[in-house]
Order: structure tokens, then sequence, then C-alpha cells
């Protein structure tokens, strides 16, 4: 039998098996990929595959139906009042900012060097 499969001395011809009726689900059709060619058979491991994180997220988010909720505008509140005057804005000069550099590439660097 064996014998009678072989075409060349390398080359080895196996019948080809048919397709179950249960098998059949799990692969599906050739489909065209973007360079122009066809991809081979696509293997789903899961009778029922879920949706992972972003792509759930956007399937079952609220989505707008009512006319006067999709036209509704962000709500616009009025400008927030001036600080009061025993509260004051605190911001580092150059200097300081310059001298915490300093202290963090040296630290680094001991890291780096241990």
């Amino acid at each position: 039998m064996l014998s009678s499969t072989l075409t060349s001395p390398t080359t080895l011809r196996i019948p080809s098996i048919p397709l179950h009726r249960t098998t059949r689900a799990a692969t599906s059709p050739r489909l065209p990929i973007a360079g122009g060619g066809v991809t081979g058979l696509v293997i789903e491991c899961s009778s029922r595959p879920q949706k992972k994180a972003t792509a759930h997220h956007m399937k079952t988010r609220p989505k707008k139906s009512q006319p006067w909720d999709i036209k509704r505008k962000p709500t616009v509140y009025p400008p927030l009042p001036p600080l009061p005057p025993d509260w004051t804005l605190v911001e580092r000069s150059h200097e300081e900012n310059d001298a915490v550099e300093e202290v963090a590439v040296e630290a680094a660097a001991a890291v780096d060097d241990v």
C-alpha cells in the first residue's frame, strides 16, 4: 500500500481525508489579505469566541439613540472666582528646579555604579 502512494523517492502522497460535518465548522474559507494574496484556512479554537477589552467596551458602550440626547451640547460652567487674598500660588524658581534635577542625576549615577 505504501509503495502505491509513493510518486518519487523523496515525496510521499497522502490521500485526502473528507471533512465531516463536525470539523467543517472549525475551518473557514480562504480569506483575501491586503497584499492581494489569499491566506490559508483559519482555525478557530472556540465555538463562542469572546471580544477582548476595547472591542468589548466599544460594542457594549451606551449609545445615544434619542435625537434630543444626540444633539445635546456639553455643559458650560461660569468661570471660577479669583483666589482669596490669603491664598498664594507657589511655583519653584528655575534655580530650585536645576538643583533638584542635579540631585536626581547624581542619585541615578550612584545606582548605576553599584
